[in-house]
């Protein structure tokens, strides 16, 4: 069984700790992985609900660990040298972009939906960022064509990101979120579920899952269709351009989530295990106990991408 006994912090933990005094950049990772207690009573036999608290990342957000690869492999090869970085964004990862090359002097652009939340818009003109809004009614796939428009135009003023194509999204949560996940449980995860937006938090977590313990179940959570309006997750079927990183027969299987499910869901982890989350957390919850009320044993691991301050102007907030 998996235990949450608080014990004193061992030497080891607090050598960890002393290591992550620096930059920015040392917090993120780590993530605690944190037990649904009250939602997931009724489920039978032996079967546990963890969720990954991604917004315990600098930046708030699961993006903090793509946005910082790319960023550091930009930096590295020499990309950024007179060059603005440029990307289209949804916002977390845009967020994560702009926390970062704020604290190391990299001027940022990124294109994003009008209809995006203003808490976002507001963090990321707060950050610095250059920001332009696209036409609301194409979604991202709008931004991502402005971008593309704009690098093909000035390559020598924009380094293009591009994280919806780029490896080292994906290979970020290979390196990081696997790994983590796989030392929490013991190794005793049976389900990875997480949302595709990017798809890099599915393909990398679960290749290294699966590298590891090969029965694990790879679960990824859409909306139902296009017109669900859940910010950060992708319906992958109707959508203009699928992510280059994203692989539609690696997921042993898909859920789709309507927001009405995501919105209830929202609530209830607030209000019954004390998680304030964004909306696609909630419909990632939402799919793990789908998943989860079919099993007899197992534990079922979430990865819930960010908190839910981005949020409060839209529902279900302001109509809670």
């Amino acid at each position: 069984m998996l235990t949450t006994t608080l014990v004193p912090p061992s030497e080891a933990v607090i050598r960890t700790a002393t290591a992550r005094v620096g930059g920015i950049e040392h917090l993120i990772g780590g993530t605690p992985l944190i037990p649904l207690r009250r939602m997931s009573r009724g489920l039978r036999g032996d079967v546990q609900v963890w969720v990954k608290a991604e917004w315990f990342n600098a930046a708030g957000s699961v993006k903090a660990r793509p946005a910082w690869a790319i960023l550091r492999r930009a930096l590295d090869a020499g990309w950024l040298r007179g060059r603005r970085l440029l990307d289209a964004t949804s916002g977390n990862t845009g967020i994560a972009y702009a926390t970062l090359a704020a604290a190391l002097r990299v001027p940022v652009t990124l294109a994003m939906p009008a209809n995006a939340s203003p808490e976002r818009i507001a963090i990321l003109r707060g950050l610095g960022a250059e920001l332009v809004l696209t036409d609301p009614d194409e979604g991202v796939d709008g931004a991502m064509a402005w971008v593309q428009q704009q690098a093909e135009r000035y390559p020598e003023r924009y380094y293009w990101a591009n994280q919806y194509d780029n490896p080292a999204n994906w290979q970020a949560h290979y390196a990081t979120t696997g790994p983590e996940i796989m030392a929490q449980t013991q190794g005793r995860i049976t389900h990875l579920v997480a949302g595709t937006g990017t798809g890099g938090t599915l393909m990398g977590t679960g290749r290294y899952l699966r590298s590891v313990k090969p029965e694990v179940q790879v679960i990824a959570v859409q909306p139902t269709d296009s017109e669900q309006g859940l910010e950060g997750l992708k319906h992958m079927p109707s959508a203009q351009r699928v992510p280059a990183i994203y692989d539609a027969t690696f997921p042993d299987r898909v859920v789709r989530v309507a927001a009405a499910e995501a919105h209830a869901t929202v609530l209830q982890l607030a209000r019954e295990e004390g998680l304030f989350v964004g909306l696609s957390a909630g419909a990632i919850t939402w799919a793990a106990l789908q998943v989860a009320a079919e099993l007899t044993s197992g534990v079922v691991v979430a990865v819930l991408p960010d908190a839910g301050y981005k949020y409060l102007s839209g529902p279900p907030w302001r109509s809670s």
